[in-house]
């Protein structure tokens, strides 16, 4: 019994604290974002704002990284280069919302600097080995829990960081960068010392959503200009086609008409003519016939004389 317990323990924690071999859903990221931030803004002390811009910031590298994991667990060197620069964005734009003291309590935890390892074929955060109730949260949600979609990402700002110089305070000025560290070979190994990484692999394959997460406000509306003026350019041409189809079909329609009209006049002329002739001849054979007529009277007459004037002289 204390065996499958053990077993069932063992099978939800894993469930929790680990990423599968999948992409997060949104959820997913969501609440994995506030379990981080909820821990650092318990030990580092911050401020209700400092809290909301780090679960920003915090959401965006989760956000980012979901997408390479499963490159890295296959040992790809793109994408284990991929996820340190997310990380490095990451730790620099804490360093503008961070003061100095609680960027230097933040560098010293493990589980906050580099957040994710990898054991055996799967990845988790390291915040889940020290903080062992994951369902425990010492603040509420940030107010944009449920609607913040890395609006504030850097590549939405010509890859300066949002958080620049919205807080007076002094920040770490110190060196923050893992792949420029010196002991960036025994972090890495640290972080994803169960991976073996393949030869040859330091090239990503040719698709934008391994570069490119999020994609800025300005190149999508240029896009989608370029392809809105090249659909008009389209509808125009094809526009101007169909009236100059139309035109070549008028003419060639007035042309027929023409034409037919041509062919109706020649055809009825002579018609007419024959209509005519036939007038003639019957206007000929009603004057002969009358001239017939008047002389076989005539000639009846004659004889009628003829014959009373016999009678006569009898």
């Amino acid at each position: 019994m204390k065996r499958i317990l053990f077993i069932l323990l063992a099978t939800l924690s894993t469930a929790v604290c680990s990423a599968g071999t999948d992409a997060m859903s949104n959820s997913k990221v969501r609440k994995e974002t506030r379990f981080l931030t909820d821990k650092m803004a318990y030990e580092l002390n911050l401020s209700t704002e400092q809290y909301n811009d780090v679960y920003e910031i915090n959401y965006d590298f989760i956000s980012g990284v979901r997408y390479v994991m499963d490159d890295v667990l296959r040992g790809e060197e793109w994408a284990l280069n991929r996820y340190y620069d997310y990380l490095d964005v990451r730790n620099d734009d804490l360093r503008w919302v961070l003061n100095s003291g609680q960027y230097g309590r933040f560098i010293q935890a493990e589980y906050f600097y580099r957040p994710i390892y990898t054991s055996g074929s799967r990845w988790y955060f390291r915040v889940y080995v020290t903080y062992t109730n994951h369902n425990h949260f010492y603040f509420p949600r940030p107010y944009h829990y449920r609607t913040y979609v890395g609006g504030h990402y850097r590549t939405h700002y010509n890859n300066v960081s949002y958080y620049r110089g919205r807080y007076k305070q002094p920040y770490y000025n110190g060196s923050y960068r893992i792949r420029d560290h010196k002991s960036y070979t025994t972090h890495r190994r640290s972080d994803f010392g169960s991976v073996t990484v393949r030869p040859g692999s330091n090239r990503a394959p040719a698709r934008d959503d391994v570069y490119t997460t999020r994609r800025s406000s300005s190149s999508t509306n240029r896009s989608g200009t370029t392809g809105t003026t090249r659909r008009e350019s389209t509808n125009t041409n094809a526009t101007t086609n169909g009236n100059n189809s139309s035109r070549g079909s008028s003419s060639s329609s007035r042309n027929n008409n023409n034409s037919s009209s041509r062919r109706s006049t020649t055809t009825t002329k002579p018609s007419t003519e024959r209509k005519e002739n036939s007038s003639s001849s019957v206007r000929s054979s009603s004057g002969s016939s009358t001239r017939s007529s008047g002389s076989s009277s005539t000639r009846s007459s004659s004889s009628g004389s003829s014959s009373r004037s016999s009678g006569d002289r009898r």
